[in-house]
């Protein structure tokens, strides 16, 4: 009786890695956040390069169309082009952000995706530690969050510690998705979020 031939051993083959842009708004609390989030992202199938500060909608919202059209040719980019590309930016408050309309057709326009929130980041981060139901100014979500002193943010530097922030997603998108259901007038409602939906999907690229 022959023997039968050795089985090969089938070599796993990595999940491809999707690659994500985020452009964000603010210079240092958006930017420290995903960072954190990007530090825990580091074994798992997702890149995520984060866009300098812009400060204004449509001069954020073009600045990523750019790199997106330029990434399959650029180095920086390993001549690769991204999956999916963000701009995080605040709807502020009292006041909306001028040609915030305009951002929002642009981006429609060239398939870069938005996460809004209104007033600003700042009622993101706060959702990870409670229920935030009630109208405020950017002003004011800044000083309620400071308030809470339970992440290091302060208003005047806008420093954030992601380990703060870690395990409390969960609770945060609950908030933010009931806050949605509540909303009659989608992101022009004050308190309103969808940031959590690009949180859930670049955590959720751990298992492509």
């Amino acid at each position: 009786m022959k023997r039968g031939r050795p089985l090969k051993r089938t070599k796993g083959v990595r999940p491809e890695q999707r690659r994500f842009l985020i452009y964000c708004e603010g210079e240092r609390t958006e930017v420290q956040y995903f960072k954190g989030l990007r530090a825990d992202l580091r074994t798992l199938p997702v890149s995520i390069c984060l866009g300098g500060e812009h400060g204004e909608p449509q001069s954020l919202v073009r600045a990523a169309v750019e790199h997106k059209k330029r990434a399959p040719q650029s180095p920086h980019d390993r001549r690769t082009a991204y999956d999916e590309v963000w701009c995080v930016i605040d709807v502020e408050a009292p006041r909306p952000h001028d040609g915030l309309d305009e951002a929002l057709e642009l981006a429609r326009q060239h398939k870069v995706k938005v996460a809004l929130t209104n007033p600003c980041f700042e009622l993101w981060v706060m959702l990870h530690f409670r229920d935030v139901t009630g109208y405020s100014t950017s002003d004011q979500a800044q000083r309620d969050l400071e308030k809470l002193n339970a992440c290091g943010y302060a208003a005047h530097r806008k420093h954030v510690e992601y380990d703060a922030l870690r395990d409390g997603f969960a609770q945060a998108r609950a908030r933010a998705e009931a806050l949605r259901l509540r909303a009659s007038k989608g992101y022009r409602q004050n308190p309103w979020t969808d940031v959590d939906r690009l949180v859930a999907l670049l955590r959720a690229a751990r298992h492509p």
